[in-house]
């Protein structure tokens, strides 16, 4: 045997996708499906708008808008070179920024403020664990170009609407106000004094931001600092009069919508953009991953970005955590059925008027699956009708050669009472839309 005999007879290496990101595969395009239908319906009942941004970015688009010294652009960016032009490119980590500047170079606030919404996959190089992923989907919001409260409360009582809509269990508001940032520099001088009298207490990620970010340490989930980082001043004691005002009215307004929720002076959020209100939604239902989404005001973005200062506020929620929390909460909706009517055939010439029965029934919007043979040979109807019971179709329409020659098909009930009738072709669009009303009273 020759060499390249040999070659030919080698066992290919399979190729695996990459850690930590998934395919969505067919059983669960239906839960997809479901959320992707409530977040439209929320959008829309709120008059937010759709935007869409690219995946990839220029990378000064996140060290300007996220912050440099963020866990994100330090260690879970996916950035690269362009080859052609030398340009630094990254895959997108989350997805305000992008919005933001999408708003700018398009000037989409010239008249007036925005209400607008996004989805799509964003990217971190992070260690994959339940509901968090290398690359995951986030859902999110912004509200651009309003300054009160009124707005910091809309966009919480959406969220709270969606998870009632969705059925989530086990859900609860946080809230905090990380004021403004002469408040948060005073509050910033007392924090680092106060660390660095407890320095020996703190782990190597905190005493690297003691120097660059020391409001994340508050952040920190270490459980050998907890008790130390309770103590630590907080920036709520700091705030001054228009900061207070603006936070208790957001209370005051999900007070009113009986909206319950808890103040948690250590809520700070990963990123550097946000004044004012921040929160979360956490759970206990999902382990170490128990924020499902969060958010606030972010008003300094817009103008540290490159466009005329505006106020602004959102929130993004991670999609696979979201549907974690479905499926624990037992809200998941059930399969449905493949099609409405699965059509069965005997090839040839029973083939062809199957097919022109199944684009007059498509035509009609009634969903409809034609039987393919695998190996393009024929199959038994008796191997046919176990497909179309798997299907979940309501009903079989039947065309062989003995209906061919009859000029009629037989529709079988596959749900009910099990009865066939022969039916002919010119009639079958009318008998399977009478039956199928009739299944559904």
């Amino acid at each position: 045997m020759t060499e390249d005999n040999n070659k030919k007879t080698e066992k290919i290496q399979k190729i695996n996708g990459v850690r930590g990101m998934n395919d969505l595969l067919p059983a669960e395009a239906l839960q997809w499906a479901h959320l992707e239908h409530a977040l439209r319906d929320l959008t829309r009942a709120y008059g937010y708008e759709f935007l869409r941004t690219p995946i990839v970015e220029a990378t000064a688009v996140f060290q300007r808008g996220i912050g440099e010294v963020t866990d994100i652009v330090e260690k879970e960016m996916y950035s690269f070179e362009d080859r052609l032009n030398g340009e630094q490119l990254t895959l997108r980590p989350e997805g305000t920024a992008a919005v933001v500047r999408a708003v700018i170079e398009n000037n989409l606030l010239y008249e007036g403020p925005k209400r607008l919404w996004y989805t799509g996959p964003m990217f971190r190089h992070e260690r994959p664990q339940r509901g968090r992923y290398r690359q995951f989907h986030q859902f999110g919001i912004e509200a651009m170009g309003f300054a009160g409260p009124d707005i910091d409360a809309e966009i919480i009582l959406m969220g709270q609407r969606l998870w009632d809509e969705l059925g989530l269990k086990g859900v609860r508001l946080e809230i905090n106000s990380l004021g403004q940032a002469d408040e948060r520099t005073q509050h910033r001088t007392a924090l680092v004094k106060y660390f660095e009298q407890h320095a020996a207490q703190l782990d190597e990620d905190s005493q690297r931001r003691l120097t660059t970010n020391p409001l994340r340490i508050l952040d920190s989930k270490n459980p050998a600092m907890q008790a130390m980082i309770e103590g630590a001043p907080k920036l709520l004691d700091f705030l001054g009069v228009e900061s207070l005002q603006h936070f208790n009215a957001v209370q005051t307004l999900l007070k009113a919508n009986n909206i319950p929720c808890k103040i948690n002076p250590r809520l700070v959020r990963g990123l550097d953009y946000y004044n004012l209100t921040v929160f979360e939604w956490v759970t206990d239902e999902l382990g170490a991953q128990g924020t499902i989404a969060g958010g606030g005001r972010y008003d300094p973005l817009i103008e540290r970005m490159g466009g005329k200062s505006a106020p602004a506020c959102g929130w993004a929620m991670g999609m696979e955590r979201v549907l974690e929390l479905m499926k624990v909460s037992g809200s998941l909706p059930e399969s449905q059925p493949q099609c409405d009517i699965y059509i069965l055939h005997q090839g040839g010439e029973t083939l062809i008027a199957a097919m022109i029965i199944a684009e007059r029934l498509r035509s009609a919007g009634i969903d409809v699956v034609l039987f393919c043979p695998p190996d393009g040979q024929s199959a038994s109807f008796k191997s046919q009708m176990k497909k179309a019971d798997a299907s979940g179709a309501a009903y079989a329409v039947i065309i062989g050669p003995d209906e061919l020659a009859r000029n009629e098909a037989q529709i079988k009930d596959l749900r009910g009472s099990g009865e066939q009738q022969a039916v002919a072709f010119d009639q079958v669009l009318e008998a399977v839309i009478d039956a199928l009303v009739g299944s559904s009273e």
